[in-house]
């Protein structure tokens, strides 16, 4: 059994000039016959026109935005259920 969890293990290395990470308050998803693509952005306040600055752009192939769109949706509805459990934890 010790073996099977040493199989399913991955190391995870983040250089450290992305630990940071960057802030974005948008997106938009784009496709084409190869990849799906993403950019992220950030919605420039207090301009006469809106305007909002490229932060990343991600280029995915189909099938990992298919995988990336079940992991995302899981890790919201576990985030949503953790978000609840806490409020009925609170009114109780």
């Amino acid at each position: 059994m010790e073996e099977e969890n040493k199989k399913n293990t991955i190391k995870v290395k983040l250089p450290e000039e992305l630990e940071e990470g960057v802030f974005a308050n948008a997106v938009s998803v784009h496709f084409n016959n190869n990849e799906c693509i993403l950019d992220f952005a950030y919605n420039l306040p207090n301009l006469k026109e809106q305007t909002v600055k490229i932060v990343s752009r991600i280029n995915l192939s189909h099938k990992t935005a298919e995988s990336f769109l079940k992991v995302l949706s899981n890790a919201v509805l576990d985030y949503k259920n953790r978000q609840n459990g806490k409020e009925n934890t609170e009114n109780n």
